[in-house]
C-alpha cells in the first residue's frame, strides 16, 4: 500500500480496512483506517494475553483510543489502564507498550503523526512469525523495541 501525500476522502467501514488491506503481524488483526502522510490511523484487535512489547517511536506521536473492553499499558515505565472511551497519548520517544491482560477481547483505534515508514513495516510484519525477524525489520522502520525485561 502506498502512503498518499494527502488524505483521501471517505469511509473505511466498521471491520474493515482501508482499500480492503488486513494485516495479520504476530496473531493479532490490524485494520488500516486511514493512511496519509501526516497520519496513520489502524484499529487492532486483540485477544486476551495478546501484546506488543515496550518500543518506542522516535520520530512519531502515537495515540490509542480504546473502543471496546480495556489495555493494560507500560507507559514511560509506569504501568497504567486503559478502559473504553479512553485516549492514551504517547509523544515521540516515550517507551510504551499495551498488553490485554483481561479475559476479553480489546479493540482500539490507533494512530501516529507523521506516518514516517510505519505504513510500510506494517506490510513487511504481515504473516511473519520469527519475533526476532520482527525486532530486526521494525528497528529499520524507526521502530526501536527495548529488552524483554522493559516488560516486567
Amino acid at each position: 500500500m502506498t502512503t498518499e501525500a494527502t488524505l483521501d476522502k471517505g469511509i473505511t467501514r466498521d471491520g474493515a480496512g482501508y482499500r480492503e488491506t488486513t494485516w495479520n503481524i504476530l496473531g493479532q488483526v490490524y485494520f488500516p483506517k486511514a493512511i496519509c502522510d501526516s497520519t496513520f490511523a489502524f484499529e487492532t484487535n486483540s485477544a486476551p494475553g495478546q501484546f506488543v512489547p515496550v518500543h518506542i517511536h522516535p520520530t512519531q506521536d502515537e495515540f490509542i483510543l480504546v473502543q471496546e473492553g480495556e489495555l493494560d499499558l507500560k507507559l514511560d515505565g509506569q504501568w497504567v489502564k486503559a478502559k473504553a472511551g479512553d485516549l492514551v497519548r504517547m509523544p515521540r520517544g516515550i517507551p510504551h507498550g499495551y498488553f490485554n491482560k483481561s479475559d476479553k477481547p480489546a479493540r482500539a483505534l490507533f494512530w501516529v503523526s507523521p506516518t514516517r515508514m510505519l505504513d510500510q513495516l506494517f506490510e513487511k510484519l504481515h504473516d511473519l512469525s520469527d519475533p526476532a525477524e520482527v525486532v530486526r525489520i521494525s528497528a529499520e522502520h524507526e521502530v526501536e523495541f527495548l529488552p524483554p525485561s522493559a516488560n516486567d
